[in-house]
């Protein structure tokens, strides 16, 4: 095995410079499989940052449809396992009676790479579930999308140390709450069980993603009932349809001062 302690670099700008170079590597993000664990019973296994598991667990489940509140979740348990020799976790929660047969229904078996939020589902149907609706009214000032995308930054400590971390942050209009992970789609469920386990009401803010914005995500922040999404990168055709179709408020390229309104601008007052 080579020596990881240095990497080896193409300089191609100009002919002087023009080179290999060894230098020392950023630090690599943590990554393992994760298996969200309901009742004894796998629901997913996904290549996920080790870190703030329970509202991984928690979002997860409520993002999914697995359960329909977080008084659902009686207990949790993180334990440590490992996977032909690599480490590997399995975030437990345990539900209240009543629900166990319910969830045996609905149960996938999903291995899911960071770059897509929708891998391992069984049926069309399962991609494109029923819409759920965006009832809140919740409203913020144009100026404020620049606020929230600086408020991200600032709560992405893992990408300061090291690149290739996705954030997804809840802005209420004064403050923002922070979760990250490799995967997208992840950093999203760990907000989802961070705003439920602060009893955090997501119908009164925005989340605001680092990423590109696919339709998994659209469908994700319907869920928790947040009307407005907000992306730093392009949306997708079939995310800006759900969106519209959800009465979710999408914004894209968030950059700078400058953003694009696709849906529902009754939100962003002036517009």
């Amino acid at each position: 095995m080579r020596d990881l302690s240095g990497v080896l670099r193409w300089d191609g700008n100009g002919q002087e410079a023009r080179g290999w170079q060894q230098v020392a590597p950023p630090p690599a993000p943590e990554e393992c499989p994760i298996a969200i664990v309901i009742d004894g019973m796998s629901q997913a296994v996904l290549m996920a940052t080790p870190r703030d598991l329970r509202d991984f667990a928690l979002g997860f489940a409520l993002t999914e449809g697995l359960i329909a509140r977080p008084e659902d979740v009686q207990d949790f348990e993180e334990v440590e396992v490992s996977a032909d020799g690599f480490p590997a976790r399995e975030a437990r929660l345990w539900l209240r009676p009543g629900l166990a047969a319910r969830l045996a229904e609905r149960r996938r078996s999903m291995i899911g790479p960071v770059g897509c939020g929708l891998c391992g589902v069984d049926s069309i149907a399962a991609a494109l579930p029923q819409i759920v609706p965006v009832v809140s009214d919740w409203c913020m000032p144009p100026e404020d999308v620049a606020r929230t995308m600086r408020a991200l930054s600032r709560g992405q400590t893992l990408r300061r140390e090291t690149p290739a971390i996705h954030g997804a942050a809840f802005w209420d209009g004064s403050r923002a709450i922070t979760r990250e992970d490799i995967g997208r789609h992840n950093a999203l469920d760990k907000l989802a069980g961070a705003l439920a386990r602060a009893e955090v009401a997501a119908g009164q803010g925005a989340i605001v993603m680092s990423s590109r914005l696919s339709v998994d995500l659209v469908q994700k922040a319907a869920r928790i009932g947040a009307p407005i999404l907000i992306g730093a990168s392009a949306p997708t055709e079939l995310a800006l349809a759900w969106a519209e179709r959800a009465g979710l408020t999408l914004i894209a390229r968030a950059r700078g001062e400058s953003f694009d309104l696709y849906t529902h601008p009754r939100r962003i007052t002036g517009s």
